[in-house]
C-alpha cells in the first residue's frame, strides 16, 4: 500500500494493516464498543494505581490486552496513566479493561486521596511540635 493510496476495509478486499502502523484495530474493538468501565471503574482516576491481585491467572477467555495490563501490574504497581503508556493503549481503553479485571477481581485500584481530604498543614506542623515537646 502506498501513501496515495487509502486504505480499504476488509469488505473491500482490503486489510486490516498498514506497513507502516502494523495491524490497524480500533479502541472499540478492544472494549467491544464499550467507552466507559462498568461501575467497578466508574472511578479510576490517572493516577490510581492498579495492583494485580495475588494468584490472579491468565483466564484464556482474556483479550490479549487484558493480559498485557495484568503482565505489567504483576510487576509492581503502575498508574492507570503508566499502564495506557506502557501498553501504548488509549487510557479510555485502558479504564475500560480495567472495570473489566475489576469486575473478575483480578486486580486491585488503591484510589487517591483528594487533596481536600488531607490534614491541614497548620495541624500538622502543630502534631509536630507537640511531638517535639514529648
Amino acid at each position: 500500500m502506498t501513501q496515495d493510496e487509502p486504505a480499504m476495509s476488509p469488505r473491500e478486499g482490503g486489510r486490516w494493516f498498514d506497513d507502516e502502523a502494523g495491524p490497524l484495530v480500533r479502541p472499540y474493538a478492544m472494549t467491544g464498543g464499550r467507552t466507559r468501565p462498568g461501575s467497578e471503574g466508574a472511578r479510576l482516576d490517572l493516577i490510581a494505581q492498579v495492583v494485580a491481585e495475588r494468584g490472579a491467572v491468565d483466564d484464556p477467555s482474556l483479550a490479549p490486552e487484558h493480559t498485557a495490563i495484568l503482565a505489567l501490574c504483576r510487576r509492581e504497581p503502575l498508574s492507570v496513566a503508566e499502564l495506557a503508556a506502557d501498553s501504548d493503549l488509549p487510557v479510555g481503553v485502558v479504564r475500560v479493561l480495567l472495570g473489566d479485571l475489576l469486575a473478575l477481581g483480578s486486580v486491585r485500584v488503591h484510589i487517591p486521596v483528594p487533596p481536600a481530604q488531607l490534614p491541614d498543614e497548620r495541624i500538622l506542623r502543630e502534631v509536630i511540635n507537640g511531638l517535639r515537646a514529648l
